[in-house]
């Protein structure tokens, strides 16, 4: 993938030189795939991978008979034999000879994996799941949390988005400050780590350490969109200042480095420049000694762990690991980071991906949405609009998403994470705006994932589409993988759906959709946990109607779109017409005189409230 480290080195290393392209091309057909641009491509073949026995990971070099099935793969290969790892040319000569010689043994092979790949996960037990097995499975992760840290044990440590949240909502259900305290340690050390850019703004990839210390460089869309949609959620809760400088200085580096002229947003950073990783964000003292004088430069050593040895081969990486409890700086650091920043930006920068695609463009439009209302940045909102009008007009094709978008060029049709998180995005838009456009659009684009596809026999949805492109197998996963899973997300969506539709066949869809596929989510751990994720939403999530077009109503509602996004599904209803016709609350109105809020759970309202305050209450409770 484009801003991949070591997808580089195997290009310069091996696809660049005359040699080794020589034997490639005299052996075999080479295809080389954007694996963002064809994730359905990619899953299929790194499932493959795993079959064989392998970890897997990025480059995926994988060898395939004519037909596209798999039958033997790698990863990265180095173009000289290196530690135990075979040179590139040999392994392209060995494999070569045993297609040719021993046909056999391919089609072996070959069939074996094809029959691991159809292969679809089957249970006996009814999807029976409730509070107390969500529970359980948060106490079980909370074996998992590195209690210095935060996020899982060991290294390397990723955000584990999907995690956090789930143990978040564990916070939320029970009141046990337990989990809440894993995801305030997660989200700090991360955000004080060197993981987090502290000059620029927004989050790496992974770090490769324990400590969240040295990041693997490359920015990507989605993780900043999935920690800013975390840093929204807790800050509802906590209003925790680490959070909002963190969004604000996130935000900002989204504008300024990933936002496209046409409204959308880039893909990825890369994480390498002048061929090394790391060597745009990276620092020495004297460096630093140069652009802030002595004086200057010492006070920020200080506070960013920069030292004349460094902490990263011998260079630094700005981090505040060590004074992770000092929050907020004054205007003299501010000052001094940008002037730093301002020298960084002289620099060969990294390489930007600039391709948009519709699923990693939908998670950050609902983060946005979400961060707009927790931090009460109205002028995001803009943002997120206009990036979701992009998608919905140059991403659209007769009618119907496409996945990837670069200089005019549309790559149709659409994914169903696609779909997923797009749908995602125009739920958000409509709760925090009560614009019915967004809600019908998300109508449509429900009402196309299912009929184009769905999984009539086992539950749940094909990431391709019915008259997609014929691959080897029709790739259909519910696990999470760097993103939710496209199943998880459309699971809430449907919840959401339920509510403000007043559409019975929605909740007959949701409960469908976990049925089918709770059982096996129960035996996977952290696999299925956005599955997980929307099965709370389903049973303890709280209803938010609205009724009135006055400045009280306004008050409550902006009261209501401040509550945590993940839990809470807003309903503005100016009259009693407007709500749908068998909705719990719709009974209420005879009652009311004024602008009021109900909280609504299951088939039971809440009495009307009034004051912001009682809303608040009545949601905690």
């Amino acid at each position: 993938y484009a801003a991949c480290h070591w997808c580089h080195v195997m290009a310069h290393e091996s696809f660049e030189d005359a040699d080794v392209a020589a034997v490639m091309n005299e052996l075999f057909v080479c295809i080389k795939v954007d694996r963002e641009e064809r994730p359905d491509i990619d899953q299929i073949y790194m499932s493959a991978l795993h079959h064989l026995g392998e970890q897997g990971g990025w480059p995926l070099t994988m060898f395939l008979s004519p037909d596209g099935s798999p039958f033997w793969g790698g990863t990265y290969f180095p173009k000289l034999p290196d530690f135990g790892r075979p040179a590139f040319t040999d392994v392209l000569q060995s494999v070569a000879r045993v297609f040719r010689d021993q046909p056999d043994q391919i089609a072996r092979n070959r069939d074996a994996l094809i029959a691991r790949l159809s292969e679809r996960a089957t249970s006996g037990n009814p999807a029976n799941l409730g509070v107390a097995d969500l529970n359980n499975a948060a106490v079980a992760i909370m074996r998992s949390i590195d209690p210095v840290n935060g996020g899982l044990q060991g290294a390397p440590k990723f955000p584990q988005c999907s995690v956090i949240e789930f143990l978040w909502r564990a916070g939320e259900r029970t009141r046990d400050d337990r989990f809440f305290a894993a995801v305030t340690l997660t989200l700090t050390r991360m955000s004080q780590g060197g993981i987090y850019d502290h000059l620029g703004g927004g989050y790496a990839r992974y770090s490769v350490d324990d400590r969240w210390l040295v990041p693997h460089f490359e920015k990507m869309l989605y993780d900043n969109a999935q920690i800013l949609d975390l840093l929204a959620l807790d800050y509802a809760r906590s209003k925790n200042p680490l959070y909002r400088e963190r969004a604000i200085e996130t935000v900002d580096w989204l504008r300024r480095e990933m936002l496209t002229a046409e409204g959308g947003f880039a893909s990825s950073l890369d994480a390498d420049s002048e061929g090394e990783e790391g060597r745009f964000y990276v620092w020495s003292l004297k460096e630093i000694e140069e652009v802030l004088g002595a004086a200057d430069a010492a006070d920020f050593a200080a506070r960013y762990d920069i030292t004349t040895n460094g902490n990263f081969e011998r260079r630094n990486i700005p981090n505040r690991l060590k004074s992770i409890d000092v929050v907020g700086d004054d205007a003299h650091m501010r000052a001094l980071r940008e002037k730093l920043l301002a020298r960084r930006e002289s620099r060969v920068r990294p390489g930007l991906d600039d391709k948009i695609l519709a699923d990693w463009n939908g998670l950050m439009i609902a983060a946005l949405v979400h961060a707009a209302c927790a931090f009460d940045k109205p002028d995001w909102l803009q943002i997120a609009r206009r990036a979701y009008e992009f998608v919905r007009t140059h991403m659209t094709h007769d009618g119907r998403l496409g996945h990837s978008w670069r200089e005019g060029r549309l790559l149709i049709p659409a994914l169903a994470s696609d779909y997923a998180a797009m749908t995602r995005a125009a739920l958000a838009l409509f709760e925090a705006t009560g614009d019915d456009a967004f809600l019908e659009q998300a109508l449509r684009w429900q009402s196309t994932l299912d009929t184009h596809y769905a999984d009539i026999e086992h539950g749940g949805h094909y990431l391709t589409a019915d008259d997609a492109e014929g691959l080897i197998v029709r790739p259909h996963s519910s696990d999470d993988d760097a993103i939710p899973n496209h199943d998880g997300l459309t699971a809430q969506n449907l919840v959401r759906l339920a509510v403000l539709t007043g559409d019975a066949k929605w909740r007959d869809k949701i409960d469908g959709l976990f049925t089918a596929l709770l059982p096996s989510a129960t035996g996977r751990g952290f696999g299925q946990l956005s599955l997980m994720n929307a099965l709370d939403l389903r049973l303890t999530g709280a209803e938010i109607v609205v009724v009135g077009e006055d400045a009280q109503a306004a008050t409550l509602l902006g009261a209501a779109r401040k509550l945590p996004h993940a839990t809470s599904i807003v309903l503005h209803a100016p009259n009693a017409d407007a709500l749908p016709a068998d909705h719990p609350a719709r009974a209420k109105f005879a009652a009311v005189t004024q602008s009021a809020a109900f909280i609504c759970r299951g088939q039971s309202c809440s009495l009307p409230v009034t004051q912001p305050d009682a809303l608040n209450r009545l949601v905690q409770d």
